[in-house]
């Protein structure tokens, strides 16, 4: 009887280097994994107030930087209203556009008689009053950080 041929160490390498060598054929054919989209950069806070509040022809919008001066928040905005009615849908209007942002306000004040809507944005405070009650209390110059240096400048 024949006796089966005896397997050198040649032949039982062979079949590995085919292995290997078709394994790296198959990883250049296979698709490169395409970059992992990465999600829209959400808009700043100020934006979306000052757009809202820009929306709603809000008056005089100011921008105040407030770090050096209080804990409660980094920056105020102050804005106007011609009536007390469009204080209120302006007040309504940063709120809603905010929320769709993805910020969440903490508190909203003054709704219901509308001289003065204060919405709380956490980092952020937002003022609309109406011309004579932003004149009567003058947060500018409170919390205007330029106007005090100024004044401390002239002294």
């Amino acid at each position: 009887m024949p006796q089966p041929k005896k397997k050198t160490a040649a032949k039982t390498k062979r079949p590995a280097k085919k292995a290997a060598k078709k394994a790296t054929k198959t990883a250049a054919r296979a698709p490169k994994k395409a970059a992992t989209p990465t999600a829209p950069a959400r808009p700043s806070l100020q934006k979306v107030v000052v757009d809202a509040l820009e929306d709603m022809k809000a008056l005089e919008i100011k921008v105040l930087d407030v770090r050096g001066l209080t804990d409660i928040a980094d920056t105020m905005v102050i804005a106007s209203g011609t009536s007390d009615r469009h204080v209120r849908s302006v007040a309504q209007r940063v709120v809603e556009k905010t929320k769709q942002a993805g910020f969440r306000p903490h508190g909203v004040e003054g709704q219901q008689d509308s001289d003065w809507v204060l919405i709380d944005l956490n980092e952020m405070i937002v003022h609309v009053m109406l011309p004579r009650v932003r004149e009567f209390y003058g947060l500018e110059k409170l919390w205007d950080m330029t106007a005090t240096k100024r004044a401390a400048a002239r002294a």
